[in-house]
């Protein structure tokens, strides 16, 4: 399966980052891609560089909404499977969130961001309620896709939850700057994911100078061995694309060995051991 990563650049002009978004995509469907996806609030500026005001929450939209409209409809035209980014409101809660499109239009359903970040430059806090969805992993028409969002991608027992739940890839949008994190930090840890858990993972970063941040881009997609099988660049637009042969999930070495010997009635037993006292 030919999957495409969506590395672009964004404005304040929410129309221009949709139109060129579009045109991404429909060249990335010509070209044979099946699964499609965009970086963490992939049409808009990345608003959380700053501490959230009452009139960028206003930003926030409904799923099923005027953009999820839009792909369903080109992901039904060219039978792709479609993995976005938005800023989502239901009632009187904002999420980070990811809806999942079939090749057929449908929303198989909605991830939204579990773990919420607050630092410099990422105040998620003020935009973001804590996700509450249940579903992480969708049998679309291609396969089995999971979604890890941004900072959830550094919670091991949210990675591993993916694999025991069958993903077969999952895809990751992020918002990650340059010189965030240690070199390779980014790779390595989905790497091990990857390798640990037994599934392709597909990272799709945002890139460009905003603000206060520079997106770095170098978008990436890791096989279930935990080797890289393709990269993007640093600091440009881009269209990742990837072969990914979903058969080679089931015989990978984490399905053969890690997996199968998993003990979960043992890890119950784990206690946190207090910390001994110093006796004089």
């Amino acid at each position: 399966m030919r999957i495409a990563l969506i590395q672009q650049h964004c404005t304040q002009d929410v129309n221009d980052n949709q139109k060129r978004a579009i045109q991404s995509f429909k060249k990335a469907a010509d070209k044979g891609a099946k699964l499609i996806s965009y970086a963490e609030l992939g049409f808009s500026y990345f608003l959380p560089q700053k501490p959230s005001r009452p009139k960028d929450t206003e930003k926030a939209e409904p799923i099923p909404g005027p953009t999820t409209d839009l792909f369903t409809e080109l992901s039904k035209e060219y039978k792709v499977v479609t993995v976005l980014n938005l800023y989502e409101r239901m009632g009187d809660r904002t999420y980070d969130s990811s809806p999942v499109i079939d090749t057929d239009g449908s929303i198989l359903g909605t991830t939204r961001m579990a773990h919420i970040m607050d630092g410099m430059g990422f105040y998620e806090k003020g935009y973001y309620d804590p996700g509450n969805t249940e579903q992480f992993v969708y049998h679309s028409s291609l396969g089995k896709v999971g979604v890890a969002i941004c900072y959830d991608r550094h919670f091991p027992e949210y990675m591993r939850n993916l694999a025991l739940n069958e993903a077969e890839i999952v895809i990751v949008p992020q918002a990650g700057a340059v010189g965030e994190w240690a070199e390779g930090m980014f790779e390595a840890e989905l790497r091990v994911a990857a390798f640990q858990n037994g599934y392709f993972v597909a990272l799709t970063n945002r890139v460009g100078k905003e603000d206060t941040l520079d997106f770095a881009g170098e978008s990436f997609v890791v096989n279930p061995e935990g080797n890289i099988i393709a990269q993007a660049p640093s600091g440009k637009d881009h269209i990742l694309y990837a072969e990914c042969d979903l058969s080679q999930v089931s015989d990978c070495t984490a399905k053969r060995f890690f997996l199968p010997d998993r003990r979960p009635d043992y890890y119950q037993r784990f206690k946190i051991t207090e910390p001994m006292k110093n006796d004089k």
